[in-house]
């Protein structure tokens, strides 16, 4: 085999994940994350399909359910906070899986256990960042936040929907391949709250009226989480700055006015948090995922959004597939030049067909929020009456019409690195 030189930028999920399998070929694998140390925040993520059987491949299945979320279920409930509906978690191991699955972890969770397989193959460059990089002929070069510069074999932008190395790669200002779904977002933060006696680890979901909806998830018996989704054209909201946290939660919080339920006390606590998140929900769609000795990984190359409930799987998969190809194609006595330009290639043959699926009738503002989001009190009473009728009927409609867990593709069998 031909050790190859790698840096991924990015230390999360799907940055780990091919970390993973490049040094279970051998290869000198370098990760680069801004963040001062493993970044385990986020909230509650899952695992469908194909990115079920990756992680039992990769031999993490025991780890796995042993740091898994406690959710049991999605109930739906009205203003009054009165049960509408319950899904339960499908816990038989055959057909779709509901909006909670078997494979439930929050993100901080499944990041340490990535991480914990890998620190003592991998170099870690915690604080710091890429620059900026050129391409060579027989590489990258590479220059870092810190002022050096490294040559590599290959660049991997695993660093997220909004990436940098995507950017640089495109070489453009106007067009980086993000495509937003239609004034759609969504907010995520925690807070402490205590368990009651007799309340179960249900996921919540209440819609109000104005296409406004919130999420509240428990994972642990002090704290849950809580989402904030909305389809709004607010002004204010959109020209928001990213990441001026301020200014979302004020806006949000005009949006929110009246809204319901538990929205007064949802609003406070969000002004009060300290890991408040918005986002601009969006798909990444680009022609091709890679150029020369660079490629992009995960929501950097293909992010599917939070509509699909793939996002996770999605850059599992694409890792396995990414570092199956690289150790398929660069073997002992194959120009590393030649091995990566045929795995770059082979790479996007093959995981194309899958994220296409994923991402088929997203961008045009369809999926769960965009379809199950009424404007008036008449329109969520006649959805929360035909939910009603699914769950008693038990179909899993969640599963089936709006999520798309449900890929047909055959995934490659890698014995370079299934082996090792």
């Amino acid at each position: 085999m031909t050790r190859i030189k790698v840096l991924i930028s990015g230390g999360g999920i799907a940055g780990n994940s091919l970390a993973f399998w490049l040094g279970r070929l051998g290869h000198d694998v370098t990760v680069i994350e801004w963040y001062p140390n493993l970044r385990t925040t986020g909230l509650q993520i899952d695992l469908r399909g194909h990115g079920i059987e990756v992680l039992k491949r990769m031999g993490l299945e025991q780890g796995f359910r042993a740091r898994s979320a406690p959710e049991q279920g999605l109930q739906i409930v009205n203003s009054a906070g009165k049960r509408q509906a319950l899904f339960p978690v499908n816990k038989s191991g055959k057909g779709l899986q509901n909006f909670t699955t078997e494979w439930e972890i929050m993100r901080g969770d499944l990041c340490r256990l990535f991480y914990d397989q890998c620190k003592d193959h991998t170099k870690y460059m915690f604080g710091a960042s890429i620059r900026s990089f050129k391409e060579k002929d027989d590489g990258v070069e590479v220059q870092f936040s810190n002022g050096k510069t490294d040559r590599f074999d290959l660049l991997v932008g695993a660093d997220g929907i909004g990436s940098k190395v995507r950017k640089m790669m495109l070489s453009s200002d106007t067009d980086d391949g993000f495509c937003p779904l239609r004034d759609i977002y969504i907010a995520y933060f925690t807070i402490p709250q205590l368990i009651k006696e007799g309340e179960d680890y249900l996921a919540t979901s209440y819609i109000a009226p104005g296409r406004r909806g919130i999420m509240i998830r428990r994972h642990k018996p002090d704290q849950i989480q809580v989402y904030l989704m909305c389809k709004s054209d607010s002004e204010r909201l959109k020209n928001a700055r990213r990441g001026d946290t301020k200014e979302e939660r004020a806006a949000l919080t005009e949006i929110f006015q009246g809204a319901g339920w538990k929205t007064e006390e949802v609003i406070r606590a969000m002004n009060e948090t300290d890991d408040f998140y918005l986002e601009h929900m969006g798909l990444i769609k680009l022609d091709s995922w890679s150029h020369g000795h660079v490629t992009l990984l995960g929501d950097a190359a293909y992010c599917p959004t939070a509509n699909t409930g793939m996002g996770t799987s999605s850059a599992i998969v694409g890792a396995y597939v990414l570092a199956g190809e690289i150790g398929r194609h660069c073997k002992e006595g194959v120009n590393t030049k030649d091995g990566l330009t045929v795995a770059l290639k082979a790479y996007e043959q093959k995981f194309r067909p899958f994220m296409d699926q994923v991402q088929k009738g997203i961008s045009d503002g369809s999926g769960v929020w965009g379809s199950m989001m009424p404007t008036t009190p008449f329109g969520i009473y006649i959805m929360n009456w035909i939910i009603w009728v699914v769950a008693v009927l038990r179909l899993n409609i969640i599963g089936q019409w709006f999520l798309k867990e449900d890929v047909k593709w055959d995934m490659p069998e890698y014995k370079e690195i299934l082996l090792k």
